[in-house]
């Protein structure tokens, strides 16, 4: 190997953001390479949950709606969330879930876009991006759905929104959102980002953009199920409608009118009720977030992710191994992965060991590294276990070539 242990424990040792560590919950004889799945678990988040329930729901009760702000938590969340995103005040509202935030987004930039039935989105996106879309598009009549090819080839004046992810959730690999999105609003569409795989992981900048969405249990690590968000470009909030017409978005929700009438601002991009205890991690995990420097989080990610790359090179003339991810850190978000055709048992094996990433179909392992609380130490643990794992054929062992229920 091109570096050793102890110049990885150097590394750590030198790292500004090593003291963050110790705001998560991490298992020993864990290495926890998941955090573009599910983020690992603030120390505090409990104890904020705890605090919800027992002294506000527990001596509150129904006045917690208004003593504890429960009613506007999509709103003061949104908030201490938009800077992560590069927006500001008023701009993000949190609730209900990125499949639903995907909804609100793109019917809403159909009816910004009227007399043009197109829809473009990527087939890299993750597969509810599509599905969602295709549903609006089944259930309202009259739109298309366009793959997105080349993109100088698919946009036309026919075109109402693009809808893409900042970075691809198989390959990890990352798009240029400001040339993306000039390109998309130079032929009259509007530009929806998918951030699920980009907030929390690098600086993101969505002030140009017209949407964008994203779940909050990835790199964010509020838990999961926790609430998914939308950011509305402020020069959308007073003509943008959505169809998911909920009384939350409604401009006087308790005057309990027979029609619906759209709050003003981004309060209009709620919808339900919100479930105030998943709210409690998420914003136990923001207190974090308010004393990170992103740029710090930005050159972390992209020495770990460096350094994986360069030891597991090694892998790929024995044992098959090839790199799927873009050498080129301006081209990759905070995750690698790798190919090898017998990816879903070797990553069942390497799990067993400590090393947990994941898999996605056919053959690709996805390794994530949430700076806050990854190492470089664990870097090299981990290609090193991977390396004795492919080494020994640990993988090929019977219990590993069945198939769980969540891969």
């Amino acid at each position: 190997m091109t570096i050793s242990r102890a110049d990885c424990v150097a590394l750590d040792a030198d790292d500004p953001l090593k003291h963050l560590r110790d705001e998560f919950v991490l298992p020993d004889g864990t290495i926890y390479l998941v955090g573009n799945s599910l983020g690992a678990m603030p120390r505090a988040a409990a104890a904020a949950t705890a605090r919800v329930v027992e002294e506000e729901w527990g001596r509150q009760l129904v006045g917690g709606w208004n003593s504890a702000g429960w009613f506007d938590l999509p709103l003061t969340t949104g908030d201490r969330l938009a800077p992560l995103i590069g927006a500001g005040p008023g701009q993000v509202v949190v609730g209900e879930s990125t499949s639903i935030a995907i909804v609100k987004a793109v019917s809403a930039a159909m009816g910004l876009r009227p007399g043009r039935r197109v829809i473009i989105s990527d087939l890299a996106n993750f597969p509810t991006d599509r599905y969602m879309v295709e549903g609006l598009v089944k259930a309202l009549g009259g739109y298309e759905v366009r793959d997105i090819g080349v993109l100088d080839e698919v946009l036309g004046d026919d075109v109402a929104c693009v809808l893409m992810s900042e970075v691809d959730y198989r390959t990890g690999e990352r798009h240029d959102t400001a040339a993306v999105t000039a390109k998309v609003q130079a032929a009259g569409a509007l530009m929806i980002w998918d951030l699920c795989h980009s907030a929390g992981a690098f600086q993101v900048d969505m002030s140009a953009a017209d949407f964008a969405v994203g779940c909050t249990y990835k790199y964010l690590n509020a838990g999961p199920g926790a609430p998914a968000f939308v950011y509305v470009n402020p020069r959308h909030h007073a003509r943008a409608e959505h169809m998911l017409t909920g009384w939350h978005g409604h401009a006087a929700p308790f005057a309990f009118e027979p029609g619906y009438r759209p709050a003003e601002g981004i309060r209009r991009f709620t919808v339900s009720t919100p479930h105030v205890l998943s709210y409690a991690p998420l914003n136990a995990s923001l207190d974090i977030w308010e004393r990170v420097d992103l740029g710090q989080v930005r050159a972390k990610s992209v020495a770990l992710t460096s350094l994986f790359i360069d030891l597991a090179e090694e892998l790929r003339a024995p044992y098959g191994v090839e790199l799927v991810t873009p050498r080129d850190p301006e081209r990759r978000g905070s995750q690698v992965s790798l190919r090898h055709p017998d990816g879903y048992p070797v990553m069942r094996a390497l799990i067993d060991r400590g090393v947990h990433g994941d898999f996605r179909a056919p053959d690709i392992l996805r390794f994530g590294f949430a700076p806050l609380y990854i190492r470089f130490a664990d870097v090299y643990d981990a290609v090193a276990t991977l390396t004795e794992v492919l080494e020994k054929e640990h993988w090929r062992d019977e219990r590993y070539q069945r198939r769980l229920a969540v891969t």
